[in-house]
């Protein structure tokens, strides 16, 4: 979807002087620490009201850190990841919800497996849109951010995750859809994350070897598969090399699935800070006049910017 260039409801104003909002929207808890995790952190320390919807409770998560001890049932590890996103969360100064959904699990094989009775991927779309329709006109976002159309990558979640953001920032505003959810609210511009772009992996890559320091991404960038995987539209960049010590600290919060000593550490940190001091977006859908490449989200919407439509 690309970004409309002129405001699509000339009665709403797109210049604001109220304390912005920021929702980012996520399908599990450790999502919101490796996706755009820096750029929350810099918002909430600028003093933007920034909450992050976690969709589900990640109860199916393998445990991925090597280090760290088995989890003996999926109630457990609901308990266990409650705690690790309370621990994230203040990590990067944020606010959070859970929008009460089970996890639907990664499905693997050939055939696949279907996926359980009940879970979110399975919810019709107004079920899972439902409590996120609400969040958005209580918390009343002026931006969102969430995954493209294929999740970022095929986890079903991901998908879902994709489809109940797209919902709720088409419905909130409609008085007539969800019309005992709370009273409307209309956010004004939808992005998607760019978390694990090849052009980030492949500066990585290239920034370690040509130091002479051992990468662990060159598997990824040589494959022929990396290759073939379509680069989306890269609109906007946030400049938030001065919160990776925040987003890791959040990163490591998450101990059932994040390896201390893995591939999200790989990366020495002053030189990630000179190859790649940003994160990025898309720039989905703008109720506002835009003017892109943008260096913030609410590009458009702060009380003294002079943002035109491109």
């Amino acid at each position: 979807m690309r970004a409309m260039r002129r405001a699509t409801d000339p009665r709403r104003p797109y210049v604001t002087g109220e304390r912005l909002r920021l929702l980012a929207v996520h399908a599990h808890p450790d999502d919101e620490s490796s996706k755009g995790a820096a750029t929350t952190a810099r918002y909430a320390a600028e003093g933007v009201d920034v909450l992050v919807a976690t969709c589900t409770g990640g109860e199916r998560g393998d445990v991925l850190n090597p280090s760290y001890p088995p989890v003996p049932d999926p109630d457990r590890m609901h308990e266990i990841r409650r705690e690790e996103m309370a621990a994230a969360a203040k990590a990067l100064g944020v606010q959070q919800e859970w929008l009460g959904f089970v996890d639907s699990g990664l499905p693997e094989g050939d055939p696949l497996p279907p996926l359980p009775e009940g879970c979110f991927a399975l919810q019709p779309l107004e079920v899972a849109a439902r409590p996120l329709v609400e969040l958005v006109r209580r918390f009343r976002p002026h931006v969102i951010t969430t995954y493209d159309p294929t999740g970022g990558y095929p986890h079903p979640d991901h998908i879902m995750c994709h489809r109940v953001s797209a919902e709720a920032f088409a419905a909130a505003g409609d008085p007539e859809r969800y019309r005992d959810a709370g009273e409307p609210w209309t956010p004004l511009k939808l992005y998607y994350n760019h978390g694990f772009s090849m052009a980030r992996i492949r500066a990585a890559h290239e920034a370690l070897v040509e130091r002479g320091l051992e990468s662990p991404f060159g598997e990824w960038v040589e494959s022929r598969a990396a290759r073939e995987i379509p680069e989306r539209e890269v609109t906007t960049r946030i400049e938030c090399a001065e919160f990776f010590a925040a987003r890791d600290d959040a990163l490591r919060a998450h101990a059932t699935q994040i390896d201390p000593d893995g591939f999200f550490f790989a990366m020495p940190r002053d030189l990630e800070r000179e190859v790649w001091p940003f994160e990025e977006y898309e720039l989905a859908e703008s109720r506002v006049p835009v003017r892109l490449p943008e260096d913030d989200l609410f590009a458009g919407l702060r009380s003294a910017d002079p943002t035109s439509a491109r």
